[in-house]
């Protein structure tokens, strides 16, 4: 990794762009005092990982590692802060069993107080190697965690399998891994193999920034599909990982449409800054599900779903397309204050609007160019965000600048009880709505003979081939944006990201030809969503999402539910007498348009019954875009293949 500044070079990583002023932010805390600041200067030696992950019983990855060291204190780090989580993810409380020795002689370990990520020792005065012994506990149940490991697939993130020395960058930290799977499974991953022998695979060598970004897929059953011609100097491929063989089956059209992907990235990026390009796709109902971008490959889980009814359902195919466009915008073209040194330093979000929010906007667009959704379904999808972003009551406390602490406030993985108050990472969807008005504002004021794509290839597709980051701030935003078209982009912007309001940023879909319409049933899109998500949609008229057993499990924010004093810790027992079943609380819902019939509800909480009376008179409400009359028709231009 390069420093925090487009024009630094490797070697001046920590001198001329940490400096002084960032000395103490690059130190950690410690009961002991601090641990020493880190430096770029490498590490004595590699570092060797093997991992076994062969119990598929227990779900239990048997972990040995061998660390060259010099005598005298040594502080290891289990990482903590994750790139592409944008906070500190990490969870050190799976790792157990930790035993260091040096040679025969047992080396005592002590967990810092402060930081429980890190583990102090005093290596011994003779001890040229330490090996550490240990396991990480992956989860066994749903409840306990995301599953990474099932009778079929495995998904192994080395963050969670490693410990690390303090005191330097993790580019100058040499891993050389090892990995056991179990018998006749394959494996895919960015890394590349230096030998194999039987199911026991060792990688080239690699820094410890390239390990922690380069997961393994692997499984029983897999297919690989080549998404480049034959030949291609960078090429891409797509991993697929499955259940069942069954479930691999896909048909040559469906295959098309991603390799028609990684053909409309190319003609918006213009570059490709990555030595090859590894999707990994899990495609099961037991793995858990994934959307993790790294820089030369992604993590990515659908359901068995993913090639089923593939007229009908989107489902997650804007998945692969907002991982691939990462590789661009977050890995190339990285934050310059998202940058650090190693993985137990505090990350900093600010510009999760670009990182995040424009690369949502790019992977729906990609989505739509490539065929993976039709312009029907990209049509639905942005009206869902519209929708959403119109009745986020937390828009009136929390501006969207704010909202891109939300990684580092430790909610990580916890349910919102009331999300559209509390407003949980919509720097991704409510940004594409900021970048959508970007976008039809440059093409109105260019005479439509630009547009956001000339930004793209501008500000993400520079110098082609090279794969070191190079990082931005708001200033090289603003920069590379007037440079398109001129405007008061900084204005702009922050008028958008710093401003408190009831409604959302529509003027990009206005702009577009387009408005937000009602209609009183759901989009075959909102249908499909609803049906992967098991649930009934009353949000946008009682403000009420149910499972198909009547369990509330949301309720928005004054919408009349809340007002009633409904709440996630209800159950929907009864509508106006009789069982629930969605299709009765739509016809209660109808029914009173007048007023003449208020919806009478029997709720359930614990062992108390009740009833709730909703005197909601507006009828179904499910969002749609209608086409403005005499308009230009942007949107369409927008979403239209590039020949």
């Amino acid at each position: 990794m390069i420093a925090p500044t487009p024009k630094a070079s490797p070697g001046a990583l920590g001198r001329a762009i940490v400096g002084l002023a960032l000395t103490a932010s690059l130190s950690t805390a410690s009961a002991q005092g601090f641990v020493d600041a880190p430096r770029d200067k490498r590490y004595v030696g590699p570092i060797r990982l093997e991992v076994d992950a062969t119990d598929l019983d227990h779900r239990v990855f048997q972990v040995r590692q061998v660390l060259p060291v010099e005598p005298g204190k040594l502080t290891l780090f289990f990482p903590r802060f994750l790139p592409g989580t944008h906070g500190p993810s990490g969870n050190v409380s799976r790792m157990a069993g930790l035993q260091v020795r040096a040679g025969q002689v047992q080396v005592p370990w002590t967990r810092d107080t402060v930081d429980s990520y890190a583990f102090h020792l005093e290596v011994p005065p003779d001890a040229k190697q330490l090996e550490l012994n240990y396991q990480f506990l992956s989860p066994v149940s749903r409840e306990a965690g995301r599953m990474v490991m099932t009778r079929a697939i495995l998904n192994l993130q080395w963050n969670s399998v490693l410990l690390y020395p303090a005191g330097h960058y993790a580019t100058a930290i040499e891993f050389v891994a090892k990995l056991r799977l179990p018998k006749g499974w394959t494996q895919a991953s960015a890394l590349r193999v230096a030998k194999q022998t039987g199911d026991e695979i060792e990688f080239e060598p690699v820094s410890l920034e390239t390990l922690v970004d380069s997961p393994i897929f692997a499984g029983a059953h897999m297919a690989r599909v080549d998404l480049d011609p034959p030949g291609t100097a960078r090429p891409v491929v797509l991993h697929m990982f499955a259940d069942e063989p069954s479930q691999l089956k896909a048909s040559e059209e469906q295959l098309n449409a991603h390799r028609r992907l990684v053909q409309q990235a190319d003609k918006l990026f213009g570059a490709r800054h990555f030595r090859h390009y590894d999707f990994l796709l899990s495609i099961s109902e037991h793995l858990g599900g994934i959307g993790l971008e790294h820089h030369e490959s992604s993590e990515n889980g659908v359901r068995t779903d993913y090639f089923k009814d593939w007229a009908k359902k989107a489902g997650r195919r804007e998945l692969l397309p907002h991982e691939f466009v990462h590789s661009w915008n977050g890995k190339f073209r990285r934050p310059q204050d998202l940058w650090s040194a190693h993985f137990n330093l505090p990350m900093r979000n600010s510009l999760l609007w670009l990182y995040e929010g424009q690369t949502q906007y790019w992977g729906r667009v990609l989505a739509a160019r490539s065929g993976l959704v039709n312009p029907e379904q990209a049509r639905d999808g942005l009206a869902n965000v519209a929708a959403a972003f119109q009745h986020r009551a937390g828009r009136v406390w929390r501006n969207l600048q704010e909202n891109t602490n939300e990684g580092t406030i430790g909610a990580r993985g916890t349910q919102s009880e009331w999300g559209d108050w509390q407003r949980r990472a919509d720097y991704y969807d409510e940004a594409t709505l900021i970048w959508l008005d970007a976008d039809t504002w440059i093409r109105e004021k260019s005479g439509e003979s630009k547009s956001l794509d000339d930004f793209a290839r501008a500000f993400f597709g520079m110098h082609d081939g090279r794969v070191a980051p190079l990082t931005y701030t708001f200033n090289d935003i603003v920069i590379a944006l007037n440079a398109i078209v001129p405007n008061d982009w900084a204005g702009f912007l922050r008028e958008r990201l710093d401003t408190t309001r009831a409604l959302g940023p529509l003027d990009g879909i206005e702009r577009s030809g387009w408005k937000l319409a009602w209609a009183e049933t759901p989009s075959e899109f909102a249908k499909a969503q609803d049906g992967e998500a098991s649930q009934d949609d009353f949000g946008y008229s009682l403000g009420l999402y149910l499972k198909r057993d009547g369990q509330v499990i949301g309720v928005m924010w004054n919408s009349p539910a809340f007002k009633a004093g409904m709440s996630k810790a209800l159950q929907v027992l009864a509508v106006n007498a009789m069982a629930y079943k969605a299709d009765r609380m739509a016809a209660a819902v109808s029914a009173n348009k007048e007023g003449a019939a208020p919806i009478d509800l029997l709720v359930k909480e614990g062992d108390t019954y009740r009833h709730i009376k909703l005197d909601y008179r507006d009828g179904l409400r499910y969002p749609r875009l209608q086409r403005v009359d005499g308009s230009l028709d942007r949107l369409d231009a927008l979403i239209s293949p590039r020949p």
